[in-house]
């Protein structure tokens, strides 16, 4: 069964920082075997829908985070990535380059690849590590490259993927006005990245974030009844 928090959606064709709960209530202190997938493209709102499950209490591990972590200096993600990509890869201070990589890889599909392929194992092993130790009846864990990253099949252990969803035409404004650069290059972000349609296909529920900012409190707030209940059920 499909949720959608909108009723015309359909119309439309230190290593890993995890937010803890504001307010864990003591009933919820056993370990999250319930986890949902949060994904959605780039500039879509899918960091406002995390802050919402935040208020409410929900631990969102997340994969900008736990990437971040995998490739920090020192780390055996760095140095696969150094052994792959050269050291030109790296700044002054022995970090990554993320805006020079970030860069290449949107140019270059196989170079993406093969940094996926370093990062996505890494990053799947965090998140389910966090989701699993969180307290409360479930967990979300925030993928932005769910559908790119092997969908369902590479995270077996989702029990619901929630795709936070939006026109490509308020994606592109939202991006122009967010990161301040030239349309050709948020077109080339948006282009790299799964299409709406391939996400919308493996979602269980949706939230169409097209409207106000104050409208998601309420969508979340929806989504959070049913996955308690859910978890509730399972347990």
């Amino acid at each position: 069964m499909r949720t959608c928090v909108s009723p015309d959606w359909r119309k439309q064709s230190p290593w890993l920082r995890w937010q803890q709960p504001v307010d864990a209530s003591p009933h919820n202190a056993s370990m999250s075997e319930y986890i949902i997938g949060l994904t959605g493209g780039v500039a879509s709102g899918k960091s406002a829908v995390e802050a919402c499950f935040h208020t409410l209490g929900v631990v969102v591990a997340d994969a900008d985070a736990a990437a971040r972590a995998a490739l920090a200096a020192g780390s055996e993600g760095l140095a696969e990535v150094v052994a792959t990509f050269g050291p030109t890869v790296l700044g002054p201070d022995g970090h990554l380059d993320r805006a020079a990589m970030r860069r290449r890889v949107f140019a270059d599909p196989a170079a993406r690849q093969q940094l996926e392929a370093i990062v996505h194992p890494r990053v799947r092993a965090a998140l389910a590590e966090a989701c699993r130790g969180a307290p409360g009846l479930y967990a979300v864990a925030s993928i932005p490259l769910l559908a790119e990253g092997g969908g369902r099949a590479a995270y077996p252990w989702l029990a619901r993927v929630l795709v936070v969803d939006v026109p490509e035409t308020t994606q592109l404004a939202r991006l122009l006005r967010r990161d301040g650069i030239d349309e050709a290059l948020a077109k080339a972000m948006i282009a790299a990245q799964a299409t709406r349609q391939q996400r919308l296909t493996i979602a269980d529920d949706v939230i169409v974030n097209d409207g106000p900012l104050e409208a998601l409190p309420g969508q979340v707030t929806a989504l959070d009844r049913l996955y308690r209940g859910l978890a509730a059920a399972r347990s």
